[in-house]
């Protein structure tokens, strides 16, 4: 029963990327500890047919890690989900961070609230400037460009606006997700991406993961990383996709992701009390919840069918990770083409389909 299950899911798989010419590779990881293991690739990285073993680019995903970074530094005593970020971070760089309809909400703003997108601050990738070129087209236009945080949030908040005071709705924030990481190095005194490999990277043995254009994995992998088109550029070696950062900079391969979501899952890095306090849910959109970095779809009559029942994150990149509960299974991939979250989401789903019968 088991094999005719692997079968089907992956023939829906390839033919799902088959057919899609605009795929240039894809990844599928599904395991379940009843006997199913299927690691699986599509497609060409430049000359070299895609490998189940490639590191690929998780985009947002990453913020499943930088809020479990922030969910073992709060059981350490090291600050709170209620703390106010003002508390953390220089006065010049948050000035003006949070102006809606001409109230400054700065002061305001908890950390639990950039966690689940309620802070009500603007998103420097997909919120539409006031003037000038949008945050893409700028990272296309100058690869060689190496964004730190700081510049990131700068640009933000002279080109974007704010949509409403804290806690009073919910906008998808990458703006927030970078002065998370901020905080994270301010409270641990080390990078972000020292601070991921401290206590995630290295206890895990992912040993290939790491922050792109920020660091190196712990041993070099001999598969080379995934390319990454976007509007049929191939941006890998960009410079500019430094700007990611704590939002959804992480380069893994599919084995190391599923290391770290069973360490999720069985409470192996975080207790299982601290999971249930990142569920601090907001509506993202219907049948799907959002937490502190852990997207939830949630059975909707007529929207979402219970047996879609499943939580983690996913990216832009039609990137996912997720844990199905029901079937006591991981279902972790990517179509790695810009834009394609919702296929992303869609493939997740056919996997589900492929198990169920």
């Amino acid at each position: 029963m088991a094999n005719d299950k692997i079968q089907l899911l992956e023939s829906r798989f390839r033919t799902m990327v088959q057919k899609d010419s605009k795929i240039h590779n894809a990844y599928l990881l599904v395991h379940s500890e009843k006997g199913i293991h299927v690691n699986l690739a599509e497609g060409m990285t430049g000359e070299m047919k895609a490998s189940a073993n490639q590191p690929y680019y998780v985009a947002s995903v990453g913020k499943l890690f930088t809020s479990v970074v922030i969910s073992i530094l709060v059981d350490q005593g090291k600050l709170s989900y209620e703390d106010h970020i003002i508390n953390y971070l220089d006065a010049t760089l948050l000035e003006k961070l949070h102006v809606y309809e001409g109230k400054d909400y700065t002061d305001q703003i908890q950390v639990r609230h950039l966690l689940n997108h309620t802070s009500g601050v603007h998103d420097y990738f997909e919120d539409k400037p006031k003037q000038g070129k949008a945050m893409l087209d700028l990272l296309l236009e100058e690869p060689n460009r190496f964004w730190t945080p700081q510049e990131t949030i700068a640009w933000s908040k002279e080109h974007l606006t704010s949509h409403f005071p804290p806690g009073e709705d919910f906008h998808y924030s990458d703006t927030g997700y970078h002065i998370l990481g901020l905080i994270i190095e301010q409270v641990t005194s080390r990078p972000y991406h020292e601070v991921l490999k401290k206590h995630i990277f290295q206890p895990l043995r992912m040993d290939h993961t790491y922050l792109l254009q920020h660091s190196k994995p712990i041993e070099e992998t001999k598969e080379p990383i995934a390319d990454i088109n976007i509007r049929n550029n191939n941006v890998t070696n960009y410079r500019s996709l430094s700007i990611d950062y704590a939002g959804g900079g992480i380069v893994a391969p599919a084995r190391d992701l599923l290391k770290f979501m069973k360490a999720v899952v069985n409470n192996e890095i975080i207790t299982q009390e601290s999971l249930e306090r990142m569920h601090d849910w907001a509506k993202f959109a219907p049948g799907i919840d959002y937490g502190y970095g852990i997207m939830k779809f949630k059975p909707t009559p007529i929207v979402l069918p219970k047996k879609y029942g499943m939580w983690g994150n996913a990216g832009i990149t039609g990137s996912f990770m997720f844990y199905h509960p029901e079937l006591e299974t991981y279902i972790i991939g990517s179509l790695n083409h810009f834009l394609y979250h919702r296929k992303g989401v869609k493939l997740a789903f056919k996997v589900i389909d492929s198990l169920s019968k």
